[in-house]
């Protein structure tokens, strides 16, 4: 069940297996078992650093009635639009980055 949480979560992220692998320091091969139900009980640790890579807490991983997308209709309407204006998933680390200087930028503003 975990693993399967997990592969659902990094695909709908775009995340490849080795991407995954090399984001959260955990071998590639251990991430396929742990995905295809080889690997049933991983440490603290390790759902900790899949957590992190995939932006979620490990409730979520740990959660038996996972959707590959829990999106609001708006997020979804978001997701196409950004597609139809060309934006790949090879591009998405540069829109985090933009979101993060965003809300830094607001942040730093509601401080005035």
């Amino acid at each position: 069940m975990i693993g399967e949480n997990i592969k659902k979560l990094r695909e709908a992220k775009g995340i490849t297996l080795s991407n995954f692998a090399e984001q959260s320091g955990i071998s590639k091969s251990y991430l396929s078992n742990l995905e295809r139900g080889l690997k049933k009980n991983p440490s603290i640790q390790i759902l900790e650093k899949v957590a992190d890579v995939l932006s979620t807490d490990i409730n979520e991983l740990l959660d038996r009635d996972i959707a590959p997308l829990k999106m609001s209709k708006e997020w979804n309407e978001f997701v196409e639009e950004a597609i139809k204006v060309g934006i790949e998933k090879d591009m998405l680390e540069n829109y985090k980055e933009l979101i993060a200087f965003i809300k830094w930028r607001n942040l730093k503003e509601a401080q005035r």
